[in-house]
């Protein structure tokens, strides 16, 4: 035994300076990161936006691939069973603190099948209605609303979705039942907003602000505890402004590696993620948008783990209570 354990000991040290000699020449080809939903959508958005960003830093071209379905659980299955080796990455929002509740048959466990990189952004969410809606104001929405109980429909980007979840609180809040219409995307979503052929929805801001600007579709309040700055939405009102008490929804974004990513490729994907936070050019895109660029301990991995574990515990009871999942 004394000597099977003094023969794999060499043989470690090899594997530790293969790991090492891999680190350094870190990145030597293209990094993909993973968004779980479909292209044209606000998660989309924000990962194209920080592939640019990340490409300066890290000296290599970065990719999005989209891999949507199952709430999320799809892309994100695909990171965690990836090589652990920095080329493969997720970018995935409030879906990996909702996934374990909403999708029980996930093959993967959100806290332990992957490596934390830092958070992204935050992004608020607004409650839009289609053009030809007749309110004009969210108390307006409000008694149109009681007076069609029963025939309203409330679109969304799919089970699981930031906007499937924020209707599900908007519904809750509101008291009234609607018919919850689950799209493959956010895009074909709001074509329908747009044209009418669903009332409302509840969205985030990187989605909505163009055709909110573009007068397509109507908007009557943002989930935040204040009114924003893009100068499309300033004038909105929050929903606490209209009396819905402690209606705050905002989707965060983060960034993750499967497990067993090389310690030194991690950091070099910390230090470029939070070199790319700062690039001027990302945050005005961002800015432009709604979404505001995390600045905060949250961009340091173990702060990201912690954050993302609160919101496992503050998601799982309104999921539970709501009775949805995805199959």
């Amino acid at each position: 035994m004394k000597k099977l354990l003094q023969s794999l000991v060499p043989l470690a040290l090899a594997a530790a300076a293969l790991s090492a000699a891999a680190a350094d020449e870190f990145p030597s080809k293209p990094i993909t990161i993973i968004v779980p939903f479909a292209a044209g959508g606000p998660t989309d958005k924000v990962a194209r936006d920080l592939a640019e960003a990340l490409r300066k830093p890290l000296g290599t071209t970065v990719i999005v691939d989209n891999a949507a379905g199952a709430g999320g659980a799809i892309g994100a299955n695909k990171v965690a069973r990836a090589q652990p080796d920095g080329y493969t990455l997720l970018l995935h929002h409030i879906g990996m603190a909702t996934m374990p509740t909403l999708v029980p048959n996930i093959p993967f466990k959100v806290e332990s099948d992957f490596e934390y990189l830092g958070m992204v952004n935050d992004v608020p969410m607004t409650i839009i209605g289609k053009p030809g809606l007749p309110a004009n104001n969210y108390k307006e929405l409000v008694a149109w609303m009681q007076q069609n109980k029963g025939r309203i429909n409330l679109g969304n980007a799919g089970i699981g979705s930031a906007s499937h979840l924020c209707g599900l609180l908007f519904q809750h809040a509101v008291g009234v039942d609607m018919t919850q219409v689950p799209y493959k995307g956010t895009g074909p979503a709001m074509t329908d907003l747009m044209g009418g052929q669903i009332d409302l929805m509840c969205d985030q801001t990187t989605n909505t602000t163009g055709a909110i600007e573009a007068r397509k579709v109507k908007v009557f309040a943002v989930t935040t505890p204040k009114r924003l700055a893009v100068p499309a939405l300033k004038d909105v009102p929050t929903m606490q402004e209209m009396g819905v008490k402690d209606f705050q929804v905002t989707i965060f974004h983060g960034l993750y590696a499967p497990k067993g990513t090389p310690a030194p490729v991690l950091k070099k994907l910390n230090d470029a993620l939070k070199t790319a936070l700062k690039d001027p050019d990302f945050i005005k895109r961002e800015e432009s948008l709604g979404a505001v660029v995390v600045n905060d301990k949250r961009v340091d991995p173990a702060e990201h783990k912690k954050f993302v574990h609160g919101e496992i515990a503050k998601w799982t009871p309104l999921i539970k209570a709501a009775g949805v999942h995805v199959e």
